[in-house]
């Protein structure tokens, strides 16, 4: 068995792009910051989203049953702090840093973002730790400016343009 600690130290060595997941509904408003994420197929557009089973926001997104993905850029850095537990803020307070809007799920959207991707949930998968959440794309929109916000070797990092 791999040890936990070397298993985390190896993956720190992958940059990957940062972006907040945020969720809206009759289980209430939440949002966390996420960089365990893929494409699955553009014929239904789905992606995936890997989520701690532990985070007070899980079962939000899971009553819900919509989520949105917003891709940071380079100059969002503290709100990716906030989204992630580093500040006092807890779930609404959290959308109180930002300019947010409401996609059609109803499910918050970063104006700022790179790219927005307004989901569907699935399906659920438990693996280890983690829900894997699929996601049914039902929107998407982009900003064609700025460099993407990067989570490596434990700090954030610019994307070169």
């Amino acid at each position: 068995m791999i040890d936990p600690k070397a298993y985390r130290d190896a993956m720190s060595e992958i940059a990957s792009p940062v972006h907040l997941i945020a969720t809206d509904g009759p289980a209430g408003l939440a949002g966390m910051t996420v960089t365990a994420l893929a494409s699955v197929s553009d014929q239904p557009a789905t992606l995936l989203v890997c989520v701690n089973r532990l985070s007070p926001s899980t079962p939000r997104f899971l009553e819900n049953k919509v989520f949105s993905v917003n891709s940071l850029g380079a100059e969002d850095r503290l709100l990716a702090d906030i989204f992630a537990g580093r500040t006092n803020e807890h779930f609404a307070e959290k959308f109180d840093h930002g300019v947010w809007m409401s996609g059609p799920t109803g499910s918050p959207l970063l104006e700022s973002a790179l790219a927005n991707f307004d989901c569907r949930l699935i399906e659920v998968k438990d693996v280890g730790t983690h829900h894997v959440f699929f996601g049914r794309v039902e929107a998407v929109a982009r900003r064609d400016e700025g460099p993407s916000l990067l989570y490596h070797r434990r700090g954030y990092r610019r994307s070169v343009e």
